[in-house]
């Protein structure tokens, strides 16, 4: 397995560095966003958790666009933020033309799929929208095979992967069919745009050049002989002519 090494010139150029800043601030905006609303609600006792997502109920089906930006608490919220900064950071910087359509489709079908699997209760939280970002740039950064992208995959890996637990029925009061939603939906995505915002490899001129060089030890061409050659080569001895009679010789 080959890795390809992304082409400093591009990774490293200013423009690199301008686009990480407006994705780790657009992520920073949006998780402050998701405080603004917590708070709100909780000073103000607006109840806004009633606008989560109810499945397999037509007044439910709101919570499709509502239910990431609900939370019931604080330590709810807390727990997402981390994980929705680099999530969301991670996909606006390394994968920018996928990231506008991949972002609503992770938001809208988790939770429609939420909706047609989820239990008889009340669904809400960003978890779903963050399981889909990650499962997105870890199958990403393996499809790639260039040395960015499986880092930050092994990094996502690392750091979350533990929450691969989160997508089984195994704790009563967490919305694994948000997370599972949004994990399928991730990995799917990651297939379909798998050629899109592929990273310039640097290449080296010697990758391009076929010539075979001078100290390379070449096979000498096998000697053609003709014919007569082989012949004689196969009948090593020499046709003497005979030997001539003492009766035969004149007299002197």
């Amino acid at each position: 397995m080959h890795l390809g090494k992304p082409d400093y010139r591009v990774t490293s150029s200013p423009k690199a560095h301008r686009n990480f800043k407006l994705a780790l601030k657009t992520a920073l905006y949006f998780a402050a966003l998701l405080w603004l609303i917590l708070i709100i609600d909780t000073v103000m006792d607006l109840g806004l958790a009633r606008y989560g997502l109810r499945p397999r109920h037509l007044d439910g089906l709101i919570g499709i666009f509502t239910a990431p930006l609900l939370h019931s608490g604080a330590e709810h919220l807390f727990s997402n933020t981390l994980p929705l900064l680099v999530s969301v950071t991670m996909v606006l910087y390394l994968y920018p033309r996928s990231a506008m359509r991949i972002i609503p489709v992770i938001w809208l079908g988790s939770g429609l799929l939420a909706w047609v699997i989820g239990r008889e209760s009340l669904h809400f939280g960003a978890s779903g929208f963050v399981y889909g970002l990650l499962a997105y740039v870890f199958i990403s950064g393996i499809l790639r095979l260039d040395m960015r992208s499986v880092a930050v995959s092994v990094m996502v890996w690392f750091l979350y992967g533990s929450m691969v637990w989160g997508v089984l029925p195994i704790r009563p009061n967490m919305s694994w069919e948000l997370h599972l939603g949004g994990a399928i939906l991730g990995v799917a995505m990651a297939i379909i745009f798998r050629r899109w915002d592929v990273t310039p490899v640097k290449r080296y001129s010697w990758e391009d050049d076929d010539s075979i060089p001078e100290w390379f030890p070449q096979k000498e061409p096998p000697l053609h002989r003709s014919s007569r050659e082989v012949s004689d080569a196969q009948d090593p001895t020499e046709i003497l002519p005979p030997p001539d009679k003492p009766g035969n010789r004149d007299a002197e």
